[in-house]
């Protein structure tokens, strides 16, 4: 995160304060902290984790809104387009999140490449595309191997094709 960038201390800092805030579950407090964070230096990262903290207040337009911010400052940053594609997903919109899938695992700079093929794996395995799922789960595993709950999920379709 924030790779080979030279971000301003005190935007870090709330920043840093907002992802505590986060993963405590104080939302609200995360996004005051994500804005203050913007306020003195706009970075795709700050809008792409505010989106994140609005998506965990099952705000997706909003989400949505602050990810496509996050796009504008840097189109090669990844996590963003993965994260539209997630929001679309939990809205119920499989078919529009693909192609937000598809540009993520094309991103040049992306924290977490596995997680696209992750979601595009459960959007074709909910589609009934069985053979495409199991190609993004494989894919996903050979970026990173550790996920059970992708394994497990290849194994249930590869056992279903048989």
């Amino acid at each position: 995160m924030f790779q080979g960038k030279d971000i301003d201390q005190q935007a870090l800092q709330y920043f840093k304060k907002a992802y505590d805030l986060q993963m405590q579950g104080d939302y609200e407090e995360a996004i005051i902290n994500y804005e203050r964070s913007l306020e003195i230096e706009a970075t795709a990262e700050a809008y792409t984790f505010l989106g994140w903290a609005y998506s965990f207040m099952e705000n997706y337009d909003e989400a949505i809104l602050e990810c496509h911010k996050a796009i504008n400052i840097d189109p090669n940053f990844g996590n963003p387009y993965n994260d539209i594609g997630s929001y679309l997903m939990k809205k119920g919109q499989l078919k529009k999140a693909i192609p937000w899938l598809e540009k993520a695992k094309q991103a040049k700079r992306y924290d977490n490449p596995e997680f696209p093929y992750c979601n595009l794996g459960k959007v074709y395995e909910s589609l009934g595309l069985w053979p495409l799922a199991i190609k993004e789960y494989r894919k996903a595993l050979d970026l990173y191997g550790l996920y059970k709950t992708t394994r497990l999920e290849l194994f249930k379709l590869e056992a279903n094709l048989n």
